[in-house]
């Protein structure tokens, strides 16, 4: 701890001194001791951050992996086309979905049950009666303000009468619109009218505007009837949109393939994942722009994830045709910075896709009474990162933790040192301030000791000097 000089200046100048730029220079030495302290409590914040940006790296490969360990993954993605998108096209396809061609004949598609009513030549006419819908029943009156065109569609569509209303209008004139809330034949609508123009004194009836249908339709020469459009259950995994109907002498071809561009995206994101974490380690291992060491240089905490990494990007599974990464084109960087390249620009892993997906499939989900190499790495990157990746005790987490709890004891002993350094501070102020004041009074004790002198002897020090 350095030293402060106390200068009080002359004594008998009755000027005194500084207290509180004194009082100032005194508590910063005291505040030496917290230099360390803070110096350690800035190292471990630099680390944390490093740490932290590892971790989340670590958490997006871990993510990331998940698209090809996943059983509804991008290994699973399936695609399709049709021969004849104006009759026929695919809407969506999941993991269930199976390689293959299928023949699809439209011979009718389906309808929703529509109903409308008389024309109603007036849109402001009041309307009166009761109205049976589905066998449930509205009555329009003033009370239940649905006595014109509009008010009644608010009310039919505000209850449960399975249609949705609405209001069409032409040069001749108004009519409700009702269309079934269920499509296909099993949507038909029952309509009782008991309804009055009262403005013009007619009734208004209803007439079918068109009739439910299904679609009906054969795949792969199966009878097939839907209430939709929609198609779904008939090839696994599939759904489409029929759109129109055709022949059996111009059927449409459905070709389900495997959807490898999916696939090769997922591995590719994967490697490009690995790199930037394998980055984030590398950074650590030299000096920063001004020559100071990075926050993590020499830390067992990034051998350790560069070791156990590496070990698991080398990892040969003990069962299938592809066992590992190099069988895919996919090799450690020459350049020696641990990195993945593919190799032959990305041939080898594309002519994979192309003929062994079942192959890589395997290499990358769960293994059948084995460890594969998507088991291992998942494994590797739990124990590896933080509660992100699906644990909470993984080694990011236990860094973070133990750097945690020293900053904690840093701020505490910080802390300790400033309520005493507070306290000290008061304390000297109080003693300085009086020490001040004792100075500043010494000139008018002199005063009073030379006029009491010369009370006494008659000797005047103005007039003898």
């Amino acid at each position: 701890m350095g030293t402060v000089g106390l200068s009080f200046g002359s004594p008998t100048s009755g000027a005194g001194f500084d207290v509180a730029s004194t009082v100032s220079q005194i508590v910063a030495n005291m505040r030496n001791v917290e230099t360390p302290w803070k110096n350690q409590l800035t190292s471990l914040q630099n680390q944390d951050t490093v740490l932290t940006q590892i971790g989340s790296d670590l958490s997006t490969l871990s993510s990331d992996l998940q698209q090809l360990t996943d059983p509804q993954g991008s290994l699973f993605t399936k695609d399709g086309s049709s021969s004849d998108t104006s009759v026929v096209t695919i809407t969506n396809s999941d993991s269930t979905a199976i390689a293959g061609s299928h023949t699809i004949i439209v011979s009718q598609l389906a309808q929703t049950a529509s109903d409308v009513s008389d024309v109603i030549a007036g849109s402001g006419d009041t309307l009166s009666g009761s109205l049976t819908i589905n066998g449930k029943t509205l009555n329009i009156d003033s009370a239940d303000n649905d006595t014109t065109l509009s008010s009644l569609v608010t009310a039919i569509n505000s209850g449960s009468y399975g249609v949705a209303a609405s209001v069409i209008t032409d040069s001749s004139g108004s009519r409700l619109s009702l269309v079934s809330n269920t499509s296909g034949a099993g949507g038909a609508i029952t309509i009782s009218s008991g309804m009055q123009d009262t403005t013009s004194g007619s009734s208004i009836g209803f007439s079918q505007a068109q009739a439910g249908q299904d679609a009906k339709l054969t795949v792969d020469g199966v009878s097939i009837t839907s209430a939709s459009n929609s198609i779904s259950g008939a090839i696994p995994g599939i759904t489409f949109q029929v759109l129109s109907t055709n022949t059996d002498t111009n059927p449409v071809q459905l070709q389900i393939v495997n959807d490898t561009s999916s696939a090769g995206k997922a591995i590719t994101q994967f490697i490009n994942d690995y790199n930037t974490v394998v980055k984030d380690l590398n950074s650590q291992e030299g000096k920063d722009s001004s020559g100071n060491p990075e926050p993590l240089f020499g830390s067992p905490t990034i051998a350790t994830l560069q070791e156990q990494l590496q070990s698991a990007l080398n990892f040969t599974q003990s069962s299938g045709n592809i066992t590992s990464l190099a069988q895919l084109g996919i090799s450690f960087s020459a350049s020696g910075d641990g990195t993945l390249t593919l190799d032959n620009n990305g041939d080898t892993l594309n002519d994979a896709l192309s003929y062994n997906l079942q192959d890589i499939t395997n290499l990358f989900q769960p293994g059948n009474g084995f460890t594969s190499f998507g088991d291992n790495l998942t494994s590797v990157l739990n124990s590896l990162g933080t509660s992100g990746t699906g644990t909470s005790d993984g080694l990011i987490t236990l860094a973070l933790n133990e750097n945690s709890s020293t900053e904690s004891q840093l701020n505490t002993n910080i802390s300790n040192e400033e309520t005493t350094i507070t306290a000290q501070q008061t304390a000297l102020t109080n003693e300085l301030n009086q020490a001040n004041f004792v100075l500043t009074e010494i000139p008018q004790q002199i005063q009073n000791i030379n006029e009491i002198y010369s009370a006494i002897t008659g000797f005047n020090e103005g007039q003898n000097g």
